[in-house]
């Protein structure tokens, strides 16, 4: 696994006025940078920069000869500020109030300069990693040749809001608050239909093993990760808005000079596909490259951490725009529902 390295931002200020010096850990892998294209991959709630290796959670598409090649790439992977990944207590962000997820984009974007980073081939980001991407898209234009907004939405909805709102009352009043939080995710991160198939009213004794399921998921999610930390990445979440109150996304999106690659889920009931479709539909208008798959899933959300082949499909194109010298590209970017 790759080491985890250090960067800091002096003095950096939130939207609200909070002022402090930030540490910005983070991994690279595959090539050294400056000698390949470099790729930013921002992972998701209770993600990391921990992207390959025996806890990586991007193996099946970050790796050697893989759709994201460490041959052919350098692969940079920031962990957002109060995740808790260091371990150390002093890096969690308490007061996570003062934060939003657009202070993280400028956060990046600051970190990208302190190493030497002006121009990244793509930034791709799963979930709220994906807001995360359109956020950095809005504020530098001209970062990256491509952004790849997967399982996201630039903008958090009623919906969204809605779960972040309970996460955070559970957060603040449970007796077992990370794995009550982490219980009721669950449930809007898979879908009726997968639940379903996958345990069909089964027992374990007198235990339905949905419960089991559930079950085991808030204590896994207790044992590694901080309840600081949480509470920061739930709020972040639902500080997801490009528009930063307006409401007027499209005049801010259009004028991303990346080439937008849109990959939704057909079934996810967190950031819906009908929302990821509206957006191409009315941003292809107006943006001469924009783009858009779609995962076929009963899975929903998490589908994109279960459905690896029909993701890398997805963005073999893409990446397949680097090749060696006798090597032709077999892909073409060709979309379609």
């Amino acid at each position: 696994m790759a080491s985890l390295r250090y960067i800091t931002v002096e003095n950096f200020k939130t939207e609200k006025g909070f002022t402090r010096d930030l540490d910005l850990s983070y991994q690279i892998f595959g090539q050294a940078l400056g000698e390949a294209p470099i790729v930013l991959v921002n992972h998701a709630l209770t993600g990391n920069s921990t992207l390959v290796g025996e806890s990586g959670w991007f193996n099946e598409i970050v790796g050697e000869e893989k759709t994201i090649d460490l041959n052919k790439f350098t692969v940079l992977a920031f962990n957002i500020p109060g995740n808790g990944y260091s371990g150390d207590v002093e890096d969690l962000l308490f007061n996570y109030k003062d934060f939003t997820i657009d202070d993280v984009a400028r956060l990046f974007v600051e970190g990208l300069q302190l190493l030497g980073i002006e121009q990244l081939f793509a930034i791709i980001g799963c979930s709220i990693g994906g807001a995360l991407t359109w956020h950095m898209a809005v504020h530098h234009p001209k970062l990256a040749e491509h952004i790849i907004p997967v399982a996201t939405h630039h903008t958090a909805n009623d919906w969204v809001l809605a779960n972040c709102s309970i996460q955070e009352a559970i957060l603040s009043h449970s007796s077992e608050p990370i794995e009550d939080a982490r219980r009721h995710a669950m449930t809007f991160y898979r879908t009726p239909a997968s639940l379903n198939q996958k345990f069909n009213r089964e027992k374990e004794g007198n235990t339905f093993k949905v419960q089991d399921w559930l079950d085991f998921h808030g204590k896994a999610l207790k044992n590694r990760y901080k309840l600081p930390a949480y509470r920061l990445m739930n709020h972040l979440l639902s500080t997801i808005d490009i528009t930063k109150g307006t409401g007027d996304w499209l005049s801010v999106a259009k004028q991303i000079c990346s080439q937008i690659h849109i990959i939704t889920v057909n079934s996810d009931q967190f950031f819906l596909a009908e929302d990821n479709w509206n957006t191409y539909v009315q941003l292809s208008e107006h943006h001469p490259y924009v783009t858009i798959g779609e995962v076929k899933s009963i899975h929903g959300h998490d589908a994109f951490l279960i459905e690896h082949q029909q993701l890398a499909n997805l963005l073999q194109p893409i990446f397949q725009q680097i090749k060696t010298s006798n090597e032709k590209n077999t892909a073409h970017l060709v979309w379609h529902r």
